[in-house]
């Protein structure tokens, strides 16, 4: 015969797995593409199945997932092997750890990543946040003509497919190619536009004032792009 404490202990573990189940039954937003965007980059699943890590040496980049992600985790130091000190935040999530199995991501994701299940709509707010955890904008004077500048928009990352399937999105969703390179210096490949390529792609990226974003990489495109422009009217 079931005693009580027996029946309240199988009520209680019913309502946790049944939390568990549907506990993650979150519609698709700009916000919350933003974030699955940084831990793709940022993020790593560990083994155990339910604990997630999201690591940067930038604070508000983790201000910006927890807020994206509905979330008031504590932000905590973590030393590297190296002793390099960064940020980071952990937490335990099982529904949300299977949603991202579902989409594409896995633990020990470096090299072995490949495309990631997201909706069309929200692309763009995606790679924002992947630009925001590995990408780099940057810009040089061109030799080869008088006041003429490069720039570049890049995404990085340790896996070939990631990469390729993130240049066949944004060739599909712009029709631009950009340049497929793979750095000498360590194993990353490196997806580069330059120009009126990057141009198009910022405009998507940053498609109104209040998108959730890493300021000072926005900041560091916008003061590039105007200084161009400014010489450029000084010129003429």
């Amino acid at each position: 015969m079931v005693d009580a404490i027996t029946l309240r202990y199988l009520s209680i573990r019913y309502k946790i797995d049944f939390v568990m189940r549907k506990a993650f039954n979150r519609a698709w937003t700009p916000n919350f593409a933003y974030a699955i965007g940084l831990i793709t980059t940022d993020g790593s699943l560990s083994s155990d199945g339910r604990h997630i890590d999201i690591s940067s040496k930038d604070k508000e980049q983790l201000e910006n997932v927890l807020t994206c992600l509905v979330r008031n985790d504590k932000i905590s130091k973590k030393k590297s092997g190296m002793g390099r000190i960064s940020l980071r935040i952990q937490f335990s999530d099982v529904s949300l750890y299977k949603f991202l199995l579902k989409i594409g991501l896995t633990p020990n994701k470096s090299k072995t990543l490949g495309g990631i299940n997201i909706p069309n709509e929200y692309f763009f707010d995606f790679l924002r946040g992947h630009f925001d955890g590995d990408g780099t904008f940057y810009s040089y004077q061109d030799l080869r003509w008088k006041n003429s500048y490069m720039f570049y928009l890049c995404f990085v990352s340790a896996s070939k497919n990631h990469i390729m399937w993130l240049r066949e999105k944004i060739k599909e969703a712009l029709d631009i190619s950009g340049s497929l390179t793979k750095a000498k210096s360590n194993s990353a490949y490196q997806l580069k536009y330059a120009k009126k390529e990057a141009i198009e792609l910022i405009e998507k990226l940053y498609y109104n004032h209040h998108v959730v974003c890493l300021s000072r990489k926005r900041t560091k495109i916008t003061d590039i792009l105007n200084a161009i422009e400014d010489m450029h009217a000084r010129v003429l």
